[in-house]
């Protein structure tokens, strides 16, 4: 049910048939991100995605608001680190109208400076917020200290001098830079006939012109060090981190297991070992950051500073529990399972089909099937489990991340690292 098209200047159309539904959910993923920010604009990318909601030559920001909600639908919008995205999930009969309404935004906002300079303050509170939320600000913290001469360690927000200075010929600069036909995707999935979506993509985008300005293509190098940050809050918050692979890697799927084992669900080591058994953390997990040319495999863990030498111990004697003992059969079993359940199960609904398919022709170029994703899944050796952990766990491949009151029992544990 998978179908894609070109319109006339270039910007790629993707859809996904599912006619047993009633909605379609429609996203416009543009090939940009905190990446591709400069020192002078860091945080732009976030910045955009806040503007084109204030309002367009056509309509205002309540318009856009009012004409959504009218037919009861749902409208929001994402940035990441490669890539951002504008989706409206409406009814099937109101597709057109989700076109009208985010091709009016996005290439009719106004960017006014009366708007600019009041969300400026918005981003700023929205950066202040994240700062006081430090189970969340030690994941950049970690990313800043894997990658921290790389635009990839940097967080999305931007900082505050750096939102401080947005104005608009910033904004017009880096729009017409990342914001064309041959940088843009639009996926659609849910009740839906693919020539039809084709002629109205064409009506309300064909016009877009311009060229994505091509940047010098950096691998970030994983760099073996040690970030401390000392704050007054209640809980030590841990970051144990290593390489792991891009996502167009063939051991991507190899590496989903692995992460499944460690510490991705409630039944994983991490969890098992740390929570259930010796109840000295209520978050630990596992999470795997997959980008174009590089990944991360990162352990997390929030616990009291006097839990926090016993949790660090126990990461890593689960490390090298993994090396030296490995992985058994029915582990493995096990997680090719919970990998494919959650996988068909997260794709329930329009969006995240959409979401699959608009993400998977933006970073990949290409489509594949769940059957071959299974299929991928299905073939994983433990054998090839086994390389992998050997291959990311190398003692001169770790980075350790630590925010909160750390004492010196805190710092004695870190030496192992």
């Amino acid at each position: 049910m998978y179908r894609k098209s070109l319109l006339s200047n270039g910007l790629r159309v993707v859809s996904e048939a599912i006619p047993y539904v009633k909605s379609v959910t429609l996203g416009i993923w543009i090939g940009t991100g905190s990446r591709f920010e400069q020192s002078y604009n860091h945080g732009i990318s976030h910045f955009i995605e806040h503007m084109v909601f204030k309002g367009t030559k056509n309509r205002s920001a309540k318009d856009i608001a009012e004409t959504v909600d009218g037919v009861g639908g749902e409208i929001n919008a994402f940035t990441t680190k490669e890539y951002t995205c504008y989706y409206i999930k409406v009814l099937d009969t109101h597709l057109e109208l989700a076109l009208d309404v985010l091709s009016d935004m996005l290439q009719s906002s106004t960017f006014s400076v009366e708007d600019i300079n009041r969300e400026k303050e918005v981003v700023l509170e929205e950066i202040c917020m994240y700062e006081d939320t430090p189970d969340e600000l030690v994941h950049d913290l970690h990313h800043n200290t894997i990658w921290a001469k790389h635009a990839l360690g940097h967080n999305i927000l931007g900082t505050i001098p750096t939102v401080e200075k947005f104005n608009k010929n910033i904004i017009a600069e880096y729009y017409q830079n990342f914001y064309t036909p041959d940088n843009i995707v639009i996926a659609a999935a849910g009740n839906l006939n693919h020539e039809k979506l084709v002629e109205l993509a064409e009506y309300y985008f064909g016009s877009m012109n311009g060229r994505k300005k091509e940047l010098p293509s950096i691998i970030p190098n994983l760099i073996a060090s040690q970030t401390i940050q000392s704050k007054a809050i209640e809980q030590v918050h841990i970051c144990l981190g290593t390489n792991s692979v891009p996502q167009s890697s063939p051991d991507i799927y190899t590496i989903h297991i692995l992460n499944n084992i460690l510490g991705g669900g409630i039944s994983s080591r991490l969890f098992q070992s740390i929570r259930e058994e010796k109840g000295l953390a209520y978050s630990i997990y596992s999470y795997q950051a997959n980008y174009s040319d590089a990944g991360l495999l990162t352990i997390y863990a929030g616990t009291r500073p006097s839990n926090a030498p016993q949790v660090i111990e126990l990461i890593l004697e689960n490390i090298t529990a993994l090396k030296n003992e490995g992985i058994s059969a029915s582990e493995l079993m096990k997680s090719k399972e919970q990998l494919k359940g959650s996988l068909l199960l997260g794709l329930e609904s329009s969006s995240s089909r959409m979401s699959r398919i608009g993400k998977m022709e933006l970073t990949l170029g290409k489509f594949i099937t769940l059957n071959e994703v299974v299929a991928k899944i299905d073939k994983i050796s433990l054998e090839d489990l086994e390389n992998i952990i050997q291959k990311l766990f190398n003692p001169k491949a770790l980075a350790f991340t630590a925010l909160g009151p750390v004492n010196k029992e805190i710092y004695n544990a870190i030496k192992r690292f």
